[in-house]
């Protein structure tokens, strides 16, 4: 270390602050890493199920696809430090990763930890155990900060400190105060990337069901369609779940109203399902409607789209009319289910909102307000879908602020 540089902090030790701190640790850069927890990373330990999708294995044109929120500002950031950096250096760590489907990045290992492990030892420093309690600036520049109650004096501040999501992990939303108090605008935190309470008439009686191979489409009532994907979905006790429905929240505002439509049969048309359901029909002439579905949907859907459709449970298949039966070829394609809202923010994968993009240089991360503060990570109102997306917008964040903080002191790693 050259005790004779400018003074840096980093406040989080996330994936961006360790990040951030292994990159100009490099650059033997003074640094301080400040982080609540008694443990580093505990929220990126816990990504994709503790396996930790840390990125997606696409070109940065496709990571821009996938960026619903502020997608220009990440433009420059994403270009600097790819995705194919990402699995580089974590390769290079001593990490070997594979890809899965829809091109999601994790360890071979499947363990998150060994990703934590790697970022631990590249910062190879351990940080600060105080919460930041406020941080300081003088005529438009960084002057310090204070912890544990204490103060201490810094030339710049990265602020790392994540959003409001699994606040459990530390992310109680620190970083909005701390932006604030220094003059800058904060777009209201919202979860994004979260299960969302739905009809539980529809839902409740279905918990536990998974579907796989569905079509998901997001309708704003009275407005358009906002999102449709292919992929898995989950009932629970409150509405839904799964990949779809995390994705299809990442497109919600709140103040509007939404329902959700599911085609269970996505692969065929409705000519060949309605034919695929006259052939069922024949099969089980003799049957309950409600008995003729066994072939068609599972088991604990049944009873709710014998419901949805209108259609008495007990009347015999051979009584179903043909109006009643293109009805029901409709529902199988367009199964509808009304939404009432999201669950709380700390169900949520990531928060939508935070720091006002217009107040931060995308080239270095660099506060447009207070010279010598830098952002980098979920405290930007950068959001982005499942896949990998958000981690990567992490590491990219933190590289460029670590590059920009590096190049501005004279220093070349």
């Amino acid at each position: 270390m050259n005790n004779g540089s400018p003074k840096i902090a980093i406040i989080g030790a996330g994936a961006a602050g360790m990040f951030a701190a292994a990159l100009l640790g490099d650059a033997d850069m003074d640094v301080t890493v400040f982080e609540r927890n008694s443990n580093d990373g505990r929220k990126l330990a816990i990504t994709g199920k503790g396996r930790c999708n840390l990125t997606n294995n696409c070109t940065p044109e496709e990571y821009l696809e996938n960026v619903p929120t502020n997608p220009r500002f990440m433009r420059g950031a994403i270009n600097r430090f790819t995705p194919q950096d990402t699995m580089d250096f974590f390769e290079s760590a001593g990490v070997p990763l594979k890809t899965e489907r829809g091109n999601r990045v994790f360890p071979e290992s499947d363990s998150a930890y060994d990703i934590v492990d790697a970022l631990k030892k590249r910062m190879g420093r351990q940080p600060i155990r105080e919460r930041v309690e406020s941080i300081y600036g003088e005529n438009g520049r960084i002057t310090g900060l204070s912890a544990g109650g204490r103060k201490y004096d810094f030339d710049i501040v990265l602020l790392c400190t994540g959003g409001k999501s699994y606040p459990k992990t530390g992310s109680t939303g620190d970083g909005y105060k701390f932006a604030a108090s220094l003059g800058h605008n904060i777009v209201e935190p919202e979860p994004s990337l979260v299960p969302l309470v739905c009809d539980k008439k529809i839902c409740a009686p279905m918990q536990g069901l998974s579907l796989r191979n569905v079509e998901l489409t997001l309708l704003e009532i009275g407005g358009k369609r906002v999102f449709s994907e292919f992929g898995e979905l989950l009932f629970t006790h409150f509405g839904m779940s799964g990949p779809l429905v995390l994705s299809a929240s990442a497109h919600m505002k709140r103040g509007k109203k939404y329902r959700f439509e599911i085609d269970l049969k996505p692969a065929l048309d409705r000519e060949t399902i309605d034919k695929r359901v006259q052939s069922d029909f024949r099969k089980y002439i003799n049957k309950d409607f409600a008995n003729s579905l066994s072939d068609l949907l599972p088991k604990s859907m049944i009873p709710v789209a014998v419901a949805v459709s209108g259609i008495t449970g007990s009347k015999k298949v051979n009584a179903v009319t043909k109006e009643e039966r293109r009805r029901f070829v409709d529902l199988l394609k367009a199964f509808p289910i009304e939404i009432y809202g999201f669950r709380p923010i700390d169900e949520a994968i990531i928060t939508s909102g935070g720091v006002d993009v217009s107040q931060i240089d995308p080239k270095t991360m660099e506060s447009r307000l207070v010279k010598g503060l830098y952002f980098a990570g979920e405290v930007i109102d950068v959001d982005c879908y499942t896949g990998g997306f958000n981690l990567q917008t992490a590491f990219s964040t933190a590289y460029s602020a670590a590059r920009a903080i590096i190049n501005k002191l004279g220093v070349r790693s």
